[in-house]
């Protein structure tokens, strides 16, 4: 597994870092801590050598002489850096190259990707000094930001100040352990659909799937994490909405048609891993039909195909991947639907074992390509299998594509 160092700055957040450490041991990674002196006023060193079940290091380890420079060793070992939250002073001391403590000098000794979550009050976040050192430090290769999130602040101030939750932090370190923090899909336009169409007989009644979204979520947040510039078009979720460039919600089948066939001209890769209704009430009643009104028949009609509708106006440029859930033989109906609608490449994937499919955390995976390519993907976390699905779509993307690619679509 992996060796993730986390930076505590000093402010009122800090707290929120004790579960991102204790879910990160629990996943067995490694996980070291460095406690600021301005953050050692919010949280003990105590606290977070017990959830890590290693010593906490702080500017007293810093200035003792034992062996190896101690920053040396911190900075060699890292795979990916968390610093959490991150300062006003923090911010100016990493732009400026400044090294006067332990978390300092050790980013300044270290190669590994850096991702920093912002936290502080409203108005010292929008001054133009803030706002240049943190567009400093995004145009570094190294460093990748969680963004910063709105709301009631600890000082009572409302706007943007606060750091992200954990639930977002993670999947962005869990993306730059594999990715050791590369942006090889930057200029590249993605559109990722998600989630579980409802077609409506009533206001509170409807035919759905069981998709909870998450393949998809996966997928939006992993090119996210890679530099691409990223569409959700989402049906409802079972889950909460990642920092996205674009996010558009939708309900039905036909929604979705028109906004994904709105969207698509644009896109240089769409991965089409939504579950779309096939049918649709051929009537819908807009007040909530009584139980006796129930029709004991119900007329159906099909809904909008809509990776038909792209199989058919997809240009060369243009990456079409479409996804197959499957139950008992799940190779043979992928390659049937891969041919009849005019895809690049499928994913199928079983939902009849266990821990794979709808509302599982894991899910596996085999991708088909019309070049006859296989890859098979065992039972992994979604996040893990969503770049492994991105690498296989930029490999066989490169290969089709001239070396110009991504294309002037896709900027």
């Amino acid at each position: 597994m992996g060796r993730i160092l986390v930076g505590i700055g000093g402010g009122i957040a800090a707290y929120k870092i004790c579960e991102l450490i204790s879910r990160w041991v629990q996943e067995n990674h490694q996980v070291r801590v460095i406690v600021t002196q301005m953050a050692e006023r919010f949280i003990t060193p105590l606290t977070v050598s017990t959830l890590s079940r290693q010593p906490a290091y702080t500017d007293g380890d810093f200035w003792q002489a034992t062996g190896r420079p101690l920053h040396i060793e911190l900075g060699e070992w890292a795979e990916v850096i968390l610093v959490a939250p991150l300062t006003a002073d923090l911010l100016a001391k990493i732009a400026h190259g400044q090294a006067d403590d332990l978390l300092t000098n050790t980013l300044l000794a270290s190669t590994a990707p850096v991702l920093v979550a912002p936290a502080m009050n409203t108005t010292m976040w929008q001054k133009q000094s803030v706002q240049d050192n943190y567009q400093k430090i995004q145009s570094w290769s190294q460093f990748h930001s969680v963004g910063i999130r709105s709301g009631l602040l600890a000082c009572d101030a409302v706007g943007p100040g606060r750091m992200a939750q954990p639930e977002e932090i993670h999947p962005w370190v869990h993306s730059l352990l594999i990715t050791g923090g590369k942006r090889d899909l930057a200029g590249y336009k993605i559109l990722v659909t998600a989630g579980g169409t409802r077609e409506h007989l009533d206001p509170v009644r409807f035919l759905g799937n069981p998709a909870t979204g998450a393949m998809g979520l996966a997928l939006a947040q992993a090119a996210n994490h890679r530099g691409a510039e990223v569409t959700l078009i989402h049906a409802p979720l079972g889950g909460s909405l990642p920092a996205l460039d674009r996010v558009v919600a939708v309900t039905s089948g036909a929604e979705m048609y028109q906004a994904v066939v709105a969207s698509f001209p644009a896109q240089d890769w769409c991965l089409m891993a939504a579950a779309v209704g096939d049918v649709q009430p051929r009537h819908y009643h807009p007040e909530k039909l009584r139980k006796k009104d129930l029709p004991d028949c119900l007329p159906l009609q099909p809904v909008p195909d809509i990776l038909r509708a792209l199989g058919t106006s997809k240009q060369p440029h243009q990456l079409l991947v479409g996804f197959a859930a499957q139950t008992g033989d799940i190779t043979s109906p992928a390659w049937e639907k891969l041919q009849h609608k005019n895809l690049d490449a499928i994913v199928a994937n079983p939902v009849d074992e266990p821990g794979a499919g709808f509302g599982s955390i894991t899910n596996r995976g085999i991708w088909l390509d019309r070049l006859g390519q296989r890859r098979d993907w065992p039972l992994l976390p979604k996040l893990t299998l969503a770049h492994q699905i991105l690498d296989a779509c930029r490999d066989f993307y490169v290969s089709v594509s001239p070396p110009s690619s991504p294309s002037s679509a896709g900027g």
